[in-house]
């Protein structure tokens, strides 16, 4: 059985170097407009991106849990429960213990974690996630792939995909 040929090296010249120089601009840019949109949340509202977007779920799924808001965040539980954690801690989120055995928690938006979230600048997902809504859905595959391909290359840890950019 012959041996499987490995892919052939990326053509590499001056077009190709620009190209790079060109990508890593667009990640520079979108990296600052994630950064500057957080920066204002926090000037506006007092506190970061990721806690104001936990509240907004909150505040439009009156009652979900700790599991629902991870779900609707995209984000692992314990990083929701550790986000529910400090907005009870600081009065802008209720807790109630509900079902038979009382493990399962309700989570509801307090009156100032109301008033909180009205000074809030949207959007509240962030702008990156809101963009990317935006965006054809041929585009997004061919983004996937090509952001597949990139991660690859870089050996990134597969944990961090479940980070909120509001914590990098």
């Amino acid at each position: 059985m012959p041996a499987l040929a490995s892919p052939p090296d990326p053509p590499s010249g001056p077009a190709e170097d620009e190209a790079s120089r060109r990508v890593l601009r667009h990640f520079r840019s979108v990296f600052n407009a994630v950064k500057t949109h957080f920066q204002q949340v926090e000037k506006q509202a007092g506190l970061g991106g990721a806690p104001i977007w936990a509240k907004r779920v909150v505040r439009e799924q009156p009652g979900i849990g700790v599991g629902g808001l991870a779900a609707a965040m995209d984000v692992h539980q314990t990083t929701a429960s550790n986000l529910v954690r400090a907005l009870v801690k600081d009065g802008l989120v209720e807790s109630h213990r509900s079902g038979i055995d009382r493990r399962a928690t309700q989570l509801k938006i307090t009156r100032i974690g109301r008033r909180t979230l009205e000074r809030a600048p949207g959007p509240f997902a962030g702008v990156l996630p809101d963009a990317l809504h935006k965006l054809h859905p041929d585009t997004l595959r061919r983004l996937d792939t090509d952001l597949r391909a990139l991660l690859a290359l870089l050996d990134a840890d597969r944990r961090a995909k479940r980070i909120p950019l509001a914590h990098m």
